[in-house]
């Protein structure tokens, strides 16, 4: 009965008890009104879809986000970081329970025949210093949480568990991104092949006219050695861009969990234009960014373990005790006298550490400021990230106007140096020269093309994709 009544009011004590240690608060953060990169207009919150990608308009594009987002290594091992995590909260909560034990032993025991018994009065017999010992006990253990060092431990761990799940959320856009960025430079290198290709086509013919011009003595040799030298180069040109495209396959084949030599993307020329990416408000970062969101999550477990480490400072209260058979020899084992029963509350103090209890409080602290700064920066860097994918987005459309425009100004000179050249009015050299300017503005505006559709790729991802 006695026992009863220091287990009940143990209980109620622990019932009452309190958590030590700084309860979590989010720290304010200044965040801009608006975007300057994309003005007030761009501060309706319109909903994007949880699929970003579909906003482009490329089935291709869809099947190989979902199959990267169903078979990246990456995010395979991030998954199972999420499972580590969630496992370990269980973990954490299993001390709020009561902890049994069974021992079932068996010990072969020597005494000291010059220790054991000494103290005996003379005459008395000593007793077997040779002995076997048998135990079958259920032993109990149950903290009482009364500081919440347990309730902290199981709080900094469920923190754990969210920051992994909304690290794998921030993969998993990332992978998307990534995908969506080099099937885009992929197809931007085949538009750029394609026009090596018909310059290449233009190149040989006019090599082949210089030949034929020399043969008949209307031009000389470094004309024929001009043409073929601007032909050569168009080889390089589109054997360094066969290369980069090689490269940009290989690595969406990694990303997608497939082996390289085994996947292929058909080459295509054509590019989607960019979607309208509405910036929506730059506070809402705070919700979106699945990154943001993990720092958060970081900084509330560094916050639980600051008042694990001060619990630590404070007494432990718990029931101990254990019950069960216990016998010298095995003859009387399951005898009745065999019954042992011990249980009772128990309390751990800590008197002297060496300061390891003071220095693990300050560690702690340390950890949560740490994670703080994380926090900020993080913010920091994502208001960043949505700055420079507005710009890059606004200037890759003034530019894509700008080379339009310069192509058809390239194509007109050209036409003109190829008459002057006809009439006898140029060099060779001023037809060369136009031919470049062509070449390269119109793979500029190729390269430019493709800027574009990265940089839209960018925004959604620095938004954080989709979001409701």
């Amino acid at each position: 009965m006695n026992n009863l009544r220091i287990i009940c009011l143990a209980t109620s004590v622990a019932l009452a008890s309190c958590n030590v240690g700084p309860n979590f608060k989010l720290p304010e953060v200044l965040m801009p009104s608006h975007w300057k990169n994309g003005g007030r207009s761009s501060t309706a919150d319109i909903p994007v879809p949880g699929e970003w990608w579909k906003l482009f308009g490329s089935s291709e594009l869809d099947r190989l986000v979902a199959k990267a987002l169903d078979g990246n290594q990456e995010l395979r091992s991030a998954l199972a970081r999420v499972e580590t995590a969630r496992a370990l909260v269980g973990v954490q909560q299993a001390d709020w329970f009561p902890q049994l034990t069974m021992k079932d032993a068996m010990q072969y025991e020597r005494l000291s025949n010059t220790s054991f018994g000494a103290n005996l009065p003379a005459g008395v017999a000593l007793p077997k210093t040779q002995r076997r010992r048998f135990q079958n006990l259920i032993e109990l253990g149950w903290e009482f949480d009364l500081w919440g060092r347990v309730r902290r431990g199981v709080e900094a761990s469920k923190a754990s568990q969210f920051a992994a799940l909304e690290t794998l959320s921030a993969q998993r856009l990332t992978v998307a991104a990534e995908v969506a960025r080099l099937y885009f430079l992929t197809h931007s290198l085949d538009r750029q092949m394609e026009v090596v290709r018909g310059t290449q086509t233009w190149r040989d013919e006019a090599l082949k006219l210089q030949e034929s011009r020399f043969k008949g003595g209307l031009a000389n040799e470094m004309d024929v050695a001009r043409a073929r030298t601007e032909l050569e180069l168009a080889h390089n040109d589109l054997a360094a861009l066969e290369r980069q495209r090689g490269n940009a396959e290989n690595a969406l084949a990694v990303i997608c969990g497939e082996i390289p030599s085994m996947f292929h993307i058909a080459k295509s020329s054509s590019q989607p234009s960019p979607p309208k990416v509405p910036g929506g408000l730059p506070s809402n970062l705070l919700q979106r960014r699945p990154d943001i969101r993990a720092a958060e999550q970081k900084m509330r477990e560094a916050n639980a373990k600051v008042g694990v480490s001060k619990a630590d400072f404070f007494p432990a209260f718990s029931i101990v005790g254990s019950g069960g058979l216990e016998s010298i020899g095995a003859a009387h084992f399951y005898d009745s006298r065999s019954r042992v029963l011990t249980i009772g509350p128990s309390m751990t103090l800590p008197m002297f550490q060496g300061g390891r209890l003071r220095a693990n409080y300050k560690a702690s602290k340390a950890a949560y400021e740490e994670t703080l700064a994380n926090y900020r920066q993080s913010i920091l860097v994502a208001l960043q990230e949505v700055e420079d994918s507005m710009l890059d987005a606004r200037a890759y459309a003034k530019q894509a106007s700008a080379l339009n425009a310069a192509i058809e100004a390239a194509k007109e000179t050209q036409r003109l140096a190829e008459l002057r050249y006809q009439k006898g009015l140029a060099s060779y050299f001023e037809v060369v020269d136009a031919n470049r300017t062509v070449l390269n503005t119109q793979l500029l505006a190729a390269q430019v093309e493709g800027q574009r559709l990265f940089a839209s790729v960018a925004m959604l991802k620095a938004l954080g994709g989709g979001w409701k």
